[in-house]
């Protein structure tokens, strides 16, 4: 039998059963404190409860924040992460109780995002979110439905093609030479990524004890697909190697992700070099190597991509250059 008791000018509805934890709930009126006592009673008695103390206890904020905590120091890349998850405690939607998350309150997240960013990046925010409260309710019993699901996801856009000209290379890595107050790490990490084609968070990640520059090879044990691949290195690549400072801590370029990030943007608008994202060098590096590795399966050994249909997102031959192979 479920007791009501008033606390101050609220009513408090207690319900305990044997064999599920105790529930509380207060309200405004003794009514519905009454209404929502027997409502919890006919589930147990039906076998159907399911406790949403914990989703009612715990924002969105508070799970991000856990998340932070205790998920992102073990994976790849979540220092870059927790600088996202941070922004987004600082939304509206993040105030809300786990139990008040509906789809129609992330819907409207999703619109306010739009205004600001992409598509695609309002994509990855939303799939990032899901994961979360996927974790919650596996790991941390917060029983909610996952609204991200039932929200409809920005129209995914067109894969970049955007690859560097030669000119446009000149001018850019002439920008980023290390002069005044510039990192002297920048123009060697873009070097490095036009020669191997590795991934930024593979780049930052790459330490001496994996690089043999006598086999003119680096070994990547962690990779984003989760294998592990050992990349070929250019002349260019030894000679940008060779001419590095060793960082104590051991890594080849050791800067941070978004510290990368911000100083190559700075170097893109002192080159005048409009609409260039730092992954859009890998899409120059395996557009490259593709004329030296016609083997697609040599060409995918030293991208890392599985299948030859993600490969073919990163290959952006000219029309000028088919023709002329075609004679």
């Amino acid at each position: 039998m479920a007791s009501i008791r008033r606390r101050g000018d609220k009513w408090q509805a207690r319900v305990s059963r044997i064999g599920f934890p105790i529930e509380t709930k207060t309200f405004a009126s003794r009514q519905d404190a009454e209404r929502w006592a027997r409502s919890i009673e006919t589930e147990m008695d039906r076998g159907s409860f399911v406790s949403r103390s914990e989703a009612e206890a715990n924002a969105l904020q508070d799970i991000i924040e856990r998340y932070i905590d205790e998920v992102c120091p073990t994976q790849r890349g979540g220092a870059d992460d927790i600088v996202r998850l941070r922004a987004t405690c600082r939304t509206k939607l993040a105030k809300l109780s786990m139990a008040a998350l509906t789809p129609k309150a992330v819907a409207a997240y999703r619109d306010e995002r739009l205004k600001k960013v992409k598509p695609a990046t309002v994509t990855r925010e939303l799939a990032y979110l899901s994961a979360i409260i996927n974790h919650a309710r596996r790991e941390w019993d917060i029983n909610v439905t996952n609204p991200v699901t039932l929200v409809r996801k920005p129209q995914a856009p067109q894969g970049r093609d955007r690859v560097l000209s030669a000119d446009e290379e000149t001018r850019l890595l002439a920008a980023m030479a290390p002069t005044g107050r510039r990192s002297i790490w920048l123009l060697p990490a873009a070097i490095l990524s036009l020669e191997t084609a590795m991934r930024r968070g593979e780049l930052l990640e790459l330490r001496w004890i994996n690089v043999n520059l006598e086999a003119q090879t680096a070994h990547l044990p962690i990779t984003k697909n989760g294998a592990a691949r050992t990349v070929p290195l250019s002349q260019r690549a030894i000679s940008t190697l060779t001419d590095l400072p060793r960082s104590i801590d051991g890594r080849v370029i050791p800067v941070k992700g978004n510290t990368l990030h911000a100083a190559f943007r700075k170097a893109c608008k002192r080159a005048d070099i409009r609409d260039f994202h730092w992954h859009d060098l890998r899409h120059t590096a395996i557009t490259r190597l593709a004329k030296k590795l016609p083997n697609l399966i040599e060409l995918a050994a030293v991208s890392g991509h599985r299948n030859l249909g993600m490969l073919k997102r990163y290959y952006h031959p000219s029309a000028a250059e088919l023709a002329r192979k075609l004679g």
